[in-house]
């Protein structure tokens, strides 16, 4: 079993959710958003590392899984996108946790069977896959796709390495 804490960074509104990931399936622990209220930059970077601190320290994750940042048609807004995650990263390496690395594609591949899928069925896949019947802001569904996106991937790994060894 692994503990994995998914993040979906944002510089306004940073999603995270907490899972087990279990042999008999994922177990949904934790999920919220850090959001930053604050018009200065490096105070919502200092908000973002703090938060992800506090969820660290509370639900001891072993693993970090987060979005990558992709470019899209504003540069500011992937600069700014990039910081945050930044500032993610750091607060989980600060607790040595590994950190793995999902495209948007990848998550939305790895839940809905689709990469080009939206939102809204992206969150209908973590609810079901987490029997989950709570409601959760999209931005909380998002980062738990990418911790469900990564437990697939270490599943798929492990399988893999069976395979390799049985040979």
């Amino acid at each position: 079993m692994a503990r994995i804490l998914g993040i979906d960074p944002g510089s306004r509104v940073t999603g995270y959710g907490v899972i087990d990931d279990c042999a008999t399936g994922p177990v949904l622990l934790a999920w919220g958003c850090i959001r930053m209220d604050m018009d200065h930059f490096p105070d919502r970077l200092k908000r973002i590392f703090d938060g992800i601190v506090q969820v660290v320290t509370e639900h001891a994750p072993q693993e970090l899984a987060v979005e990558q940042v992709f470019m899209h048609k504003n540069a500011d807004s992937a600069l700014k996108l990039g910081q945050a995650r930044g500032a993610a990263i750091c607060a989980a390496l600060t607790a040595n946790l590994p950190v793995y690395e999902y495209s948007a594609k990848q998550v939305k591949q790895a839940l809905v069977g689709n990469g080009n899928a939206d939102k809204a069925q992206v969150a209908h896949m973590v609810k079901f896959l987490l029997r989950n019947h709570v409601n959760m802001s999209l931005d909380s569904s998002d980062a738990l796709g990418v911790a469900l996106c990564h437990a697939h991937h270490q599943q798929t790994a492990r399988r893999m390495a069976r395979l390799q060894g049985a040979r």
